[in-house]
Order: structure tokens, then sequence, then C-alpha cells
């Protein structure tokens, strides 16, 4: 595929669902056709047999009823009657006999006049039946029965022929980066072609009947007040709606847009009523789920276009998926937690916004018309596309390739085998914080404290943080007195607001030093005060630097993480059904989850999940009561086929049973456990695989589609003998 260099388009995905005024996501249905099936041949007459029917059937009144004769056959009157049961047209010999109901089949009004004569004629002249044995003359008799002559039979319908199934896209070949030579340090690519970003699509005003009520009374806003207030309409039915703070930043920004008149006149977001707005879009999106199968799928259609345009790139000559290569529509921010800056309004981004990078300048993507870029670079150290400086918080927001893309790939295996190499050396390195622990140098002392706890506790370093302008989360080296309480028997209880603003609160066990060490450094301070006033992240990763290259507190994360489920992993039960062993690998990937602090609240949709497997339990209960009673009805009969029947329909439905309860147990212990962070961040993923091959577990299992693309280097390469 070649990419032009023309008109820009696409864009990152927020890490938050904020609310845009035009975005949608496309609906994902396919349509299922079935290719035209081969016309077969009409079959004889003969080919009906009933040699394989019911001997009810062949013995039936209407399997002996004698066919009409024809106008020239003899009169049985003086028959014997053994014959008159199975009394057939005249004899014939088996070959001609396939002939003449091959041709009787047909309907003589369809047959042209001569050929039908010609067939009436060699009818007439045919030999009788009459030394054909009985058994034959009543299977021949059975054939025919109910057999209407063709001008009786109702014409066949005609099958609409099915659409043409479309062809199967061809597989792009598998660029296996990991057998391939490096390139030098610091540079990620030779040649890079891409389409730039996508712009979402402009603002559609409303219908004039569609606006606020302002203290009851109608008001038509213009198109850039209109599209802020259709965002917060969009909004109503959320939590944010009723804070302080989301309101009050929204109203600001709101102002800011409205005209001079509109702003006269609205001041108090109490009186605006957006239940107008909020109906018809309610009506937009009831509209789409009503989509019909051709539009949803024309809907798809365009969207793999776009990514056929959009969403590859070529990195090196080889084709790569960009990972989001829309830009955000403009929408109201909602932060995590309770983010200062909530409801403050995210603009729509311009390509004046945007930062370019190519391989070759030349053959940068277009602009929209009447428009350029901010800047168009080829800079080969990093592999963004294309950058901005999103206006609520000032970050630097990037289009990457998407995450099996063999960029994040190298960059993967080059983060588990960093944390390989930690292994080598972690004995010394705790050697080194524990004796540090009693340094009389207090930076050295805060140092190895915070140490120990990265290396226990899994935490993260933290840094620097403005809590006007960003939520109040923490890391381990910017915790402050009141995040940390010393509890009775060297018990130490943290409690603070972690990344994404989940909640850490666990209680350890430490060792005597460091539970004095905090006491230390709690003493003449205030709540508010930094527990490790003297150190800072930066510090901390040029300490680590120095043990061992490329170490920060991160490949501590990571080295714990991937540890720790190795180890869990020991305990599966080497004969047990796949589902049992699939048990075994959640519960030691949510005790990675544990140490990691990922938590999620509990799913909308859990407490249904769980009635619905309940009764599934109860249903397989009775019906595994019920077939050992018909075990032992069978038994008392000495029914020996029946009794394996039973007794096979009793070990199935355990079978069941078993894969239920399992079901059931993990869905209960994983309900609040995200799974999903650390498998896909902290866990070298060589671990699962070859876990998976030694217990023979279908990689399928344990890695959904897009996961095994992921990790598609990792299944490619490890052996059963790996160990992290």
């Amino acid at each position: 595929m070649e990419l032009d260099a023309e008109a820009g388009g696409g864009g990152a995905a927020s890490d938050t669902p904020d609310t845009g005024s035009n975005g949608r996501r496309p609906d994902d249905h396919t349509e299922s056709k079935r290719p035209a099936k081969k016309a077969r041949p009409e079959a004889s007459e003969d080919e009906d047999s009933d040699d394989d029917a019911p001997l009810s059937f062949k013995s039936s009144p209407k399997a002996k009823a004698k066919p009409k004769a024809a106008a020239d056959d003899d009169s049985d009157d003086d028959a014997p009657l053994g014959k008159l049961s199975v009394k057939l047209p005249s004899k014939k010999s088996p070959k001609s006999k396939k002939v003449a109901d091959k041709k009787k089949a047909k309907s003589p009004a369809k047959r042209p006049a001569k050929r039908a004569a010609a067939e009436s004629e060699s009818e007439s002249s045919e030999d009788s039946d009459d030394d054909v044995p009985i058994s034959q003359l009543k299977k021949k008799s059975a054939s025919k029965k109910g057999k209407s002559p063709a001008k009786d039979k109702k014409p066949k319908k005609e099958k609409a022929e099915p659409k043409a199934k479309k062809p199967k896209k061809e597989e792009e070949p598998v660029f296996k980066w990991w057998e391939a030579e490096e390139l030098p340090d610091g540079q990620k690519w030779k040649t890079l072609v891409h389409r730039g970003p996508m712009f979402p699509p402009e603002y559609e005003t409303l219908p004039k009947s569609v606006h606020i009520l302002y203290d009851g009374k109608p008001f038509p806003l213009e198109p850039a007040s209109e599209e802020i207030a259709a965002m917060y309409a969009a909004m109503l039915r959320t939590e944010y709606i009723g804070k302080e703070v989301f309101n009050k930043n929204f109203l600001g920004c709101w102002r800011e847009a409205m005209t001079k008149a509109e702003r006269g006149t609205i001041k108090d977001i109490k009186l605006c009523d957006f239940t107008k707005m909020q109906a018809h879009l309610d009506a937009q999106s009831a509209a789409r789920k009503a989509a019909t199968k051709e539009e949803r799928a024309t809907k798809k259609e365009k969207e793999e276009k776009l990514k056929e345009e959009y969403g590859v790139a070529l990195l090196d000559g080889h084709k790569q998926k960009v990972g989001n290569f829309r830009l955000e529509p403009p929408g109201l921010f909602r932060g995590r937690g309770e983010h200062p800056k909530m409801g403050v309004l995210k603009k729509r981004l311009q390509p004046e916004d945007i930062n370019i990078n190519i391989g070759d300048i030349s053959k940068a993507p277009v602009p929209p018309p009447g428009h350029k870029w901010k800047e168009v670079k080829s800079d080969n150290s990093v592999t963004w596309m294309a950058s901005w400086t999103e206006n609520v918080q000032g970050q630097c927001k990037y289009i990457m390739f998407n995450a099996e893309s063999y960029l994040k790939g190298r960059n993967d295996l080059k983060k588990y085998e960093t944390a390989r190499a930690l292994k080598k050396e972690i004995e010394k390195i705790r050697t080194d914080y524990t004796a540090d622990l009693k340094n009389k140098v207090m930076l050295d002392r805060q140092r190895a404290t915070a140490l120990y706890f990265i290396d226990k506790l899994a935490l993260r370093a933290g840094g620097e943080k403005d809590t006007e302008e960003e939520a109040d989360t923490v890391g381990c080296c910017n915790l402050r007195v009141e995040h940390v309480q010393c509890m009775p028997d060297l018990k130490i209880q943290f409690d603070f607001l972690g990344k994404d603003s989940i909640q850490y609160l666990n209680t350890v066990e430490v060792v005597p030093q460091v539970y004095k060490n905090i006491q230390i450094f709690q003493r003449l301070k205030e709540p508010s005060d930094d527990l490790f006033d003297r150190l800072t992240v930066p510090m901390l990763n040029k300490y680590l630097q120095g043990l061992m290259p490329g170490l920060t507190a991160k490949v501590f994360r990571t080295y714990n993480a991937s540890t720790c489920l190795q180890d869990q992993l020991r305990s599966t039960p080497v004969d047990g059904v796949v589902e049992e062993k699939m048990l075994a690998y959640n519960k030691a990937n949510k005790e990675v989850a544990i140490l990691c602090n990922h938590q999620r609240a509990v799913p909308a949709g859990h407490d249904g999940q769980v009635e619905k497997l309940d009764d599934a339990l109860g249903t397989l209960h009775k019906d595994i009561k019920t077939a050992k009673k018909e075990f032992k009805g069978a038994k008392a009969e000495k029914d020996q086929k029946a009794m394996a029947k039973f007794a096979k329909k009793v070990e199935t439905l355990k079978l069941r049973l078993q894969k239920k309860e399992i079901a059931r147990e993990q869905k209960e212990e994983l309900k609040t456990i995200a799974l999903g962070t650390s498998k896909l961040n902290y866990l070298d993923p060589r671990i699962s695989v070859a876990w998976s091959m030694n217990h023979d577990v279908p990689i399928e299992k344990v890695y959904n589609a897009t996961q095994r693309a992921k990790f598609r280097w990792a299944i490619e390469m490890t052996e059963r003998d790996f160990e992290f």
C-alpha cells in the first residue's frame, strides 16, 4: 500500500472518556453472507428408495397401494390374491425401469410433442415385471408411494441469489523484528511515511426548536456557545453535574464563548434548563442505535476505509498500525477523582496547533485548506508522528504507533530484559540500602527507607505536582506525614491517592529500623509536610543508575510483579481441566494486581452476572439429581445400555457444574481487581507463554486477539524452559 502525503487528519484519544460535541463511536456489526449453492441434478425416483425406512413405513397400506395403471394395462380380475397385494405395472428390465421412471417424472406438457409420442410408444411396448422377486417389487412399489405425475408438482420457487461474499483480506506478512539487526542507539527508525491526524467533524447547529431555557424562558444561543451548552446537556445524567467545581469551571468557559448579549443575561447555571437539548441528543443516540443492518454495514465500510487511509503508516517500509489517528473533539474535561480543573473546556484543535514528524519533510501530509501545520520536522530519535499541547493541563499529547507495532515491542522487550538483569543485582542492592537505613546522613537514610518501600511494596516513585492545577496524587518520594501512620507491633498504615486517584490503603509490618525511621522523619512536622523532605525522584533515579545501567524505580515494580507471577504459577494443578488451570493463573495475576494496587470499582453488571451463574448452578444440581435417579431406575431394571447412557450424562453434568463453580468463584474474587494493567504493562509475557505451553493451556485462553498481536514476539520466541 502506498501512503500519499495528502490532507491531514486523525488524532489522539484522551486517557479519560471526555464528552465531545460530535464524538461518536461507530457500531461494529458484520453481516455474514453465505455463498450460493451449486445446483444439484434432479434425482430419479429410484433414488428415493425407502430401504432405510422403518418397517411400519414399508408395510403400510400406502406403501403397498397400486399405482394408477396406464390405459393399455391388462385387467387383474383373475389374478391370484397373493399377487394382488404386490401388483405393479408391466414387466420391465431393471435398466429400462430406471429410464422409464426418469421420463415419467417429467410433465408431458413440458416435453416436445414428437419426443412425448416416442416415449409413449416406448412405454407401451415394455415387458412385464411378472418374473421380478416379490421383495424387490415391494421396494419398488413403496418407492413410488405418494408420487404424483410431474404435472401435479408445484414448481420450485427460485431462490434469490445471495450477495457475493467479500473476499477475505490477505494477512500482512509478519515482520520478525526480534530477528532483524538492531538500529544504532538513539535511532528509532530509518524511514517514516504517514497521513497525519484526522480532524473531528465541524459542529452542526441544532434545530431552531432545540434551545435552552433561562429562568423558564426560551433562550436561543449562537453556534459557538450552543456547542458548549450541548456538551453540558450530554452530561446531565453524570455525577459531575452535581459538583460545584465542575459547574463553576464550565460556566466560566461557557461565558467566554458567549456574545456580549448572552453574557449579559446568563449569569447563574442554576437558572439554565438544558432538558430540550438533552432530549434531542437522546433522540439522535436512539436513531443511531436503531440503524438498519444495511446502514450499519455502510458505516462500518466507511470506517474501514478511514482506517486504511489514516490508521496505517509505513515504518522502515513495513506497514504498522497507528494507535490513535483521530484528534479529540472539543469537550468538557472530567479528570480523575476530585480534579480541580473538571468542567474546563477542551478547545477544538486546529492544524496550527499540530507538529508533524515524518521521514521526508517534502512528503509531509497536506493540512486542511486554508491552514498550515505548526511545525514539520524529521526526528528519528522519537517515535511520535504528530504532537500538540492540550489547553487544560498544558500536557503534550502525541499520535503514536499501535501497541502491536514493533517499536512498542522493542521497548517492551528491553524493559523486561532490564528487569531480568535486576535479578542478578537485587541481593547486593538490598544489602546496600539495608545498611543505609542506619546511615547518619539524613538524605541517605531517607533514600534507603524510600527504596525499601519501593522494593517491598512496589510503590511508584511519584513526582512533583501542582495540586491547584492537578489532582492530589502522590508516590513514594512525595508522601506527606498525613499519609503514613505508625501502628502498634511494627505496623505502618499507608493511606493516600495514587495514580489515577486510586486510593492506596494498606497496613504492613516492617523491620524495626524502618519503623524507627518513619517516627524520626515525622518528628516536629505538620501533617501536610513532606515525609522525605530531603529526597526527590530525580535524586533517587540518579542513585539507581549508578547501581545498574537503566535501573529506575519502575524497573523494581516490573521485576517484583513478574517475579510474583512466576512464583504464584508454580502452584498450578498439573492434572486439572483448563478452567482450573486458568483459575490458578488468574489468582496469580490477582496477587500481582494487589501488590501493584491495581483496583477498580465493582462493575455495574456484576450482581446480575453472579445471579445468572447461581441460577445455572441450581439448574445443574437438579439435572444431576434427576440423572442419578434415572441411572438407579435403569440399574433396577438391569438395562445395561440405559445405565451406560445415564452414567455418562451424570459425568457430563458434573463437569459442567465444576466449570460453572470455577467461573462463579473467579467472578467474585476478581470483582474489584483490575488484572489488565499488570498483565499488559508489568508482567513479562514470556512467563505466561511458557506456562501455557507447560500446562497445555491454549494461549488464546491467556491473551485475547489484541493482546496476542501485542505480544507476538514473546509467543514466537519463548521456549518451554523460560525462567524470568
